[in-house]
């Protein structure tokens, strides 16, 4: 179990909160299809034409304006006219599908008290509704949603802060708009924010991002609660309730840390929900948690593709792999085919799932599959496993890594790529030539030893003696000559 905060535990009672369990009786099944197949398509109907009448009503808002126009914000008889028909039009949205009434408790805070609302938890499309109350605040979103039909529309409308998740410069961007916007003394209208950056089950706060802390102005928090339940949210009159906390002014130390800033935000909001703040985040469609800057996936890699292998395909895979990172003349960029090929696999299809794993595209570097399953083997120590990385992963030889090189190791050895290793290079470098203090960085730092010590650790497990000799766990999974296993199920997290 994982002490997550305040004294809760990661355990049946709180499970992380990117996975959503449904279960349903027999009535609310058939209760759910009868009534559902009558309501569903008129809700969904009702919804799309008001939607259709938005489109065109949303362009004319900015219509005629120059760039540099566009750039301020709206103010005279286009506000006043297109504002009310559009708030009124979002709301019979939200009626048309269900949400007769929005209780609101508590007093939205006026722009110049609270230049943001912070809104949590995230859990879905419908999170949305909260913008009636809170007549249409600005939002942050994706630039790649201007594209879509009348979502872009209504974007440019609310002349959103429009940030791209794959381009560094437009992130920059939108930091700076931000900080413009929130500090420009109610200027700009008020804007709202989801701090998770990403939707949850809702049965825990994961970690705020810092987007909305940056300016360090204050802040008014707002919980979101749905009392329905789920097949009541496809047949029955819904009920969102929007709660207003107290305006959250930060200390002079939260405006110097936008982080800390964020995570008291995050837990005062977690105590008032009744539910765990925990550290877990969203890396590239991953779920992961944060330790001193690496982000630890919750469901390794490694041990998925420890499955697929087999135990009797692991030895001579890792000689294989290892044999090709080595090889100068082939590479370590190996397609799906060849993987199947270096892994030993007759299925394709098996290693085409074990690619997906590790790479976005049809090629994988085995570099981070071998560093990734070696550790949780057993076949490979620690310290041999990272001699042998570094020259492997030093782009200018020599035997040590920089900054980047740090980045790519742990990585692979983590199985999910790493952005911010300033404070493990830090550790490392200040003792003396990383290739010799990462291992005790590693093995002793009271941050970074959890890593060796749950991450980069095979499991063990009881042992019963077969009568051919060999030994398995009481799971039935085979055991290596050296005590390591080969576990099927997946870490408890």
């Amino acid at each position: 179990m994982e002490r997550i905060d305040d004294g809760y535990l990661a355990t049946q009672e709180y499970p992380h909160p990117f996975v959503h369990k449904v279960k349903l009786t027999r009535a609310q099944r058939i209760r759910g299809i009868i009534l559902g197949s009558i309501l569903f398509p008129i809700r969904v109907t009702l919804a799309v034409l008001c939607f259709l009448i938005m489109w065109p009503i949303a362009r004319l808002r900015l219509a005629g304006l120059s760039k540099e126009e566009r750039s301020k914000p709206v103010e005279g008889w286009r506000r006043w006219f297109f504002h009310p028909i559009i708030w009124l039009l979002s709301r019979a949205v939200f009626f048309s599908l269900g949400f007769f009434w929005v209780k609101v408790k508590g007093r939205r805070a006026d722009l110049k008290e609270a230049p943001v609302l912070v809104v949590a938890p995230h859990s879905g499309f419908l999170d949305m509704l909260v913008l009636c109350p809170t007549q249409l605040a600005t939002v942050v979103s994706r630039s790649e949603n201007t594209s879509l039909p009348v979502i872009g529309a209504l974007l440019e409308f609310n002349q959103s802060v429009l940030v791209s998740r794959k381009d560094p410069e437009s992130r920059k961007r939108a930091v700076a708009q931000l900080n413009e916007r929130l500090t420009s003394n109610g200027y700009w209208p008020q804007m709202l924010m989801f701090p998770e950056g990403t939707t949850t089950n809702g049965c825990a706060l994961i970690k705020f991002k810092p987007g909305a802390f940056l300016a360090g102005v204050p802040v008014q928090p707002v919980l979101l609660r749905y009392p329905n339940k789920l097949v009541s949210k496809t047949i029955d009159v819904l009920l969102m309730t929007a709660d207003f906390l107290p305006v959250y002014e930060p200390s002079e130390e939260e405006q110097k840390n936008p982080d800390l800033y964020a995570d008291n935000v995050q837990r005062l909001m977690a105590k008032a929900l009744g539910v765990p703040a925990t550290d877990y985040v969203m890396e590239g469609g991953v779920p992961a948690s944060k330790l001193g800057g690496l982000s630890l996936p919750l469901e390794s890699p490694a041990r998925e593709t420890l499955t697929l292998l087999g135990a009797h395909e692991v030895e001579a895979a890792l000689d294989r792999m290892i044999d090709r990172c080595r090889s100068e003349a082939q590479g370590t960029k190996v397609s799906a085919e060849e993987l199947a090929s270096v892994l030993g696999l007759s299925d394709k299809q098996t290693a085409v799932h074990i690619c997906g794993l590790y790479s976005k595209d049809d090629t994988v570097d085995l570099r981070y599959i071998y560093f990734n399953v070696a550790p949780l083997t057993g076949y490979v120590d620690l310290k041999s496993l990272l001699h042998s990385a570094f020259p492997m992963f030093a782009r200018e030889g020599g035997g040590s890594l920089n900054e980047r090189e740090l980045s790519d190791l742990m990585g692979a050895l983590l199985g999910l790529p790493q952005h911010s290793t300033a404070e493990l290079y830090a550790a490392s470098s200040s003792q003396s030539r990383l290739t010799e203090a990462l291992l005790r960085v590693l093995m002793t730092h009271p941050t970074y030893q959890k890593v060796t010590k749950e991450y980069l650790k095979p499991e063990e497990a009881p042992v019963t003696p077969l009568s051919s000799g060999k030994s398995v766990n009481n799971n039935g999974n085979p055991r290596s000559s050296n005590g390591s296993i080969y576990n099927n199920s997946k870490k408890s997290e």
